[in-house]
Formats: structure tokens, C-alpha cells, sequence
């Protein structure tokens, strides 16, 4: 699966998980925007996902990690949380 799909499943899921409709965003993006992305056919901006990140009440790095579990059809987060914190602790940025 291509990675704007994904991420696009990820959003909408997260959106519908939340009760939430496309214009309860419009703070922060307009409605075809947002169906656009939910579509897969536009990747945002790090500035928008935080934004979009921030109407949906998760880290920015929540929606991320939801879309690569979409894109890799895979359930388990938990493998994926142990990746991140291994290349976190390399890189010095995990205490």
C-alpha cells in the first residue's frame, strides 16, 4: 500500500475513532483538504500534521505510526514502539 493511502486510512480512522466530521476541522484545514488527504491524494505538510494531529487530541507521531501500521498491514505497535526507542536510545534522545 503506498504510504498517502495509508496515511490517509490512518486519518480517517482516527477521525471517525474521535466522532469526529471533516468540518469539525476547519480550524485548521478546509473540508476538501481534508477529504483530499483521507483519499490519498495529497501528503500534508510536518506543519499541518501537527496541526491536524492537535484537532485529533494525539502526538503527531501517533498519526504517523498509524499510518506506517496501515501501509505494513501490520497490528502489532508494539514491535514498532520497540524499533523507535532502540534508534531513539542510538541516536542519544532517549533517556
Amino acid at each position: 500500500m503506498e504510504l498517502t493511502t495509508a496515511f490517509g486510512l490512518a486519518l480517517k480512522n482516527l477521525r471517525k475513532q474521535r466522532e469526529l466530521t471533516q468540518e469539525d476541522f476547519s480550524t485548521v484545514s478546509s473540508r476538501t483538504y481534508l477529504s483530499t488527504l483521507e483519499r490519498g491524494q495529497k501528503t500534508p505538510t510536518i506543519e499541518k500534521l501537527e496541526q491536524l494531529a492537535g484537532v485529533l487530541e494525539v502526538h503527531p507521531v501517533t498519526l504517523l505510526m498509524a499510518a506506517y501500521l496501515q501501509k505494513e498491514r501490520k497490528r502489532n505497535g508494539r514491535a514498532l514502539l520497540n524499533r523507535l526507542q532502540g534508534e531513539l536510545e542510538l541516536l542519544g534522545l532517549d533517556d
